[in-house]
């Protein structure tokens, strides 16, 4: 087993005063050589948007977008004419293929919007762009894990253009569980919403990040009112 520890406050830092972004992996003006992907997964942004604030249009293609709404609503709008609001208990996927523009803003004017921006290295080049998105809020089941995130499209879930599985827990008693891996030569990188998590005897915090790989399993301790997201993903080099 190798593991690599991101503690929350080790995570790049951006403030735009309308955008307050935590980066666990080099994005925009964030760069660390060591922390530039784990795997697949290419981006984990923590963002915070101010009321009635929001990222103006703009491109993306070969990549798969994945937004995971905390707090608030945040409006969607995109060139395959897409217009959405995604809250707390959604997520959202992009497949940006051959090209897709989009735009995304705070809905409300008087409360901040929380989401996760995910981004994972896609198997396939230049597909047709693709958006769905989904509530997860009846999928999760109290004090285990539940997958939301596959590469198969009639699995429960949203899917994307990669070998990789999406899990979170919510934990509202002292629970243990495990993680089986769903491949050969995958890793998880585990990312604590909220509380205190211990995972493989390393104790995770608030916000913590963990990256597990040459494994097959992992053994999970959440503590009462903690939430977890596990991400699993292939062990790709970056070229």
């Amino acid at each position: 087993m190798k593991t690599i520890l991101h503690t929350a406050n080790s995570r790049g830092h951006a403030n735009h005063g309308w955008l307050d972004s935590r980066h666990t992996f080099s994005f925009a003006d964030y760069f660390n050589a060591e922390r530039i992907h784990f795997g697949a997964l290419r981006v984990l942004n923590d963002d915070t948007v101010a009321p009635s604030m929001g990222f103006g249009t703009h491109p993306h293609n070969n990549m798969e977008i994945i937004s995971i709404p905390l707090e608030g609503d945040l409006e969607h709008k995109d060139s395959m004419g897409t217009i959405s609001v995604i809250q707390q208990g959604d997520i959202q996927v992009m497949s940006a293929g051959t090209g897709v523009t989009h735009s995304e803003k705070n809905r409300n004017n008087d409360q901040e919007v929380k989401f996760l921006q995910i981004w994972v290295i896609p198997n396939k080049q230049n597909v047709t762009p693709r958006y769905n998105q989904i509530s997860i809020a009846n999928l999760i089941k109290e004090n285990e894990l539940t997958q939301i995130l596959s590469p198969n499209e009639h699995d429960q879930g949203v899917w994307i253009q990669q070998e990789a599985w999406f899990s979170m827990g919510s934990f509202s008693k002292h629970t243990h569980t495990q993680y089986h891996l769903n491949g050969n030569n995958h890793g998880v990188y585990a990312f604590v919403l909220k509380g205190e998590i211990t995972i493989e005897d390393q104790q995770l915090n608030t916000r913590d990040g963990y990256a597990l790989w040459e494994i097959n399993e992992i053994n999970i301790s959440a503590n009462e009112g903690s939430q977890l997201l596990l991400m699993e993903v292939p062990m790709i080099e970056l070229g």
